[in-house]
């Protein structure tokens, strides 16, 4: 069952057996194999009732067909699937692929019309078929007068010759008349020209099973026979005796036997005991007559000397589907390359998200637990699924975005220059003087630096430049702020005043993709250096340039406070 599962990939299975020692025994090892295995999960696993219980057939009957699995495995008896079957035609349960236990496989019951549109297509294990040489002349040869059957067997064959030729042995105490002479059994009819399944030797299972278990016995026989004392298997190597042979002592010739049966079966036992097994599996055809045919279309064979024990002809099997495929049956899709696979909480293993890898991540195979990072000089590519080398994206001096930083930055550098010339120029003036025209002039510079160090942002990147940059602006920045701070008390103040809790930064820069980051963070510094430039030396250029008369100290005196 698990190799078939396996073969076409249902992991995702509904699971119903008999409420009795065979259905739960198989219960257990089916959940237990199936864990080991880890080719599947249980969307459910239910027993059947042993009586015709009608509300747990409802029940059960309801769960299949809410449920999203599509594969039902049943190891039941015919006589429960008998009693599934009618709830299951009542609710119209369709689009189920079942799967049958040896108990069900070739239950000819339960192959009608009314059954047809939803167990055709059912795959079936059944004990291998198989021939045995001279039994249809064995059975041609029963007579009910035979002197060597004993009274039992005479009795059996009796009432086995009475229902085949509908006929009954005349007995003493039976009434004879005219109108029950042609129901007399002579003894003489022919067995040869009935059609009676019991002479239907196509399709032996169980009784080839036994066929096999007889042989085994025998040839176990045979060797302890052959036993020579002294070299026996037991104690100070004695042999056994068929007078008072133990069961242990038979087990032990049992378990070395290996022959080949006549219709070319292997037959031999394993370490604990058990027979190596050979299972067919089976097929319900529905015809296009509206007739019922279960095919042999494959074998499932571990003594085999191949890695896949199961052999089937895909090709011939009937499925009871529009797409004449085999259906799917998974609880969730596979994940695709590009994604990792994540569980669900409180649910089988078999279900889960399939999440995408995270920008710099990927995976490359399908059902991946995680995402493997790329290598420093790679990144993912927009489907996950491999690492690319990097584009080196830089912000150019000839886009418009580059020409227009520029341009700024040099107008920057430019205007830190005149007004430098224009302080250099009236530096014994009360204005220039009054505002300790040293710290101004390194301000100038400062700011000066901070407006060229925003080019280093801008073109192609170098190790020097990427490495130069943020130290160039921060010294150069850190250096025009210390400046101002020295400068005066009262601005100290007013930075104390104004300090925001201590939550001179949020750099929006590193949430910008590529060369944006670069832009958005030359806009800063260039923000930070005009303003800076024009709220120091805006009002103190305007007096000297274009209020001449108020560059005197009687004025600056008059004014009451300082200009800073």
């Amino acid at each position: 069952m698990l190799q078939i599962l396996r073969r076409f990939k249902w992991t995702w299975l509904g699971l119903l057996v008999s409420d009795d020692d065979y259905g739960l025994n198989v219960a257990r090892s089916f959940q237990s194999d199936l864990a080991l295995s880890g080719g599947g999960c249980l969307a459910y696993l239910e027993a059947l009732p042993k009586s015709n219980d009608v509300d747990d057939l409802q029940r059960i009957v309801g769960i299949m067909k809410k449920s999203t699995s599509r594969v039902v495995i049943a190891f039941a008896h015919a006589s429960n699937m008998l009693k599934l079957m009618e709830e299951v035609v009542r609710q119209n349960v369709t689009g189920l692929q079942w799967m049958a236990s040896e108990a069900w496989t070739t239950a000819v019951v339960l192959q009608t019309p009314s059954y047809m549109p939803f167990l055709a297509g059912t795959l079936g294990i059944a004990i291998r078929r198989g021939e045995i040489p001279g039994l249809r002349d064995f059975l041609l040869r029963i007579r009910p007068d035979k002197e060597t059957h004993s009274n039992q067997d005479k009795n059996l064959v009796k009432q086995f010759w009475e229902h085949v030729f509908h006929c009954k042995f005349m007995t003493p105490d039976m009434e004879f008349d005219g109108k029950t002479q042609g129901k007399l059994c002579t003894g003489n009819e022919i067995l040869k020209n009935l059609e009676t399944e019991f002479l239907d030797l196509s399709n032996l299972r169980p009784e080839y099973n036994v066929y096999k278990a007889v042989y085994a016995l025998a040839h176990a026989l045979h060797d302890i026979l052959q036993c020579v004392p002294g070299s026996g298997p037991f104690k100070e190597q004695s042999c056994a005796r068929l007078q008072g042979l133990e069961p242990w002592q038979l087990l032990n010739y049992l378990q070395r036997v290996n022959f080949t049966t006549d219709f070319g079966d292997q037959v031999s036992f394993d370490e604990s005991g058990d027979v190596l097994p050979i299972y067919d599996v089976m097929n319900w055809m529905w015809l296009s007559d509206g007739t019922t045919e279960v095919r042999n279309v494959g074998e499932v064979n571990e003594l085999a000397s191949r890695l896949d024990n199961l052999i089937l002809q895909e090709k011939q099997i009937f499925w009871n589907f529009e797409s004449k495929k085999p259906p799917k049956s998974v609880c969730s899709e596979s994940c695709p390359a590009g994604t990792r696979l994540a569980r669900k909480n409180g649910e089988p293993v078999c279900c889960f998200d399939c999440i995408p890898c995270s920008e710099g991540q990927f995976s490359n195979k399908t059902d991946s637990t995680q995402c493997t990072s790329c290598p420093e000089e790679f990144w993912s590519n927009p489907q996950r699924d491999h690492c690319e080398p990097k584009i080196i994206e830089f912000l150019s001096y000839m886009e418009p975005l580059g020409i227009s930083l520029t341009t700024a930055s040099l107008s920057g550098t430019l205007l830190c220059t005149i007004v430098f010339g224009i302080f250099t120029h009236h530096r014994t003036t009360p204005v220039v003087r009054a505002n300790n025209s040293e710290l101004s002039f390194l301000i100038l510079l400062s700011l000066k630096l901070c407006f060229l160090c925003s080019l280093l942002f801008i073109g192609h990147p170098r190790l020097w430049t990427c490495q130069l940059r943020q130290a160039a602006f921060g010294i150069s920045f850190v250096l025009c702020v210390s400046c101002i701070l020295v400068k005066t008390m009262v601005v100290l103040a007013v930075f104390k005043a104004s300090k925001p809790g201590g939550g001179a930064f949020i750099p929006a820069y590193i949430n910008s993709p590529g060369k944006y980051a670069d832009a958005v963070e030359v806009f800063a510094i260039l923000a930070s250096s005009f303003g800076l430039l024009l709220a120091l030396f805006g009002p103190k250029c305007y007096i000297i340039i274009l209020k001449p008369e108020k560059n005197t100290r009687k004025a600056l005196m008059g004014r009451g406070t300082p200009i800073s």
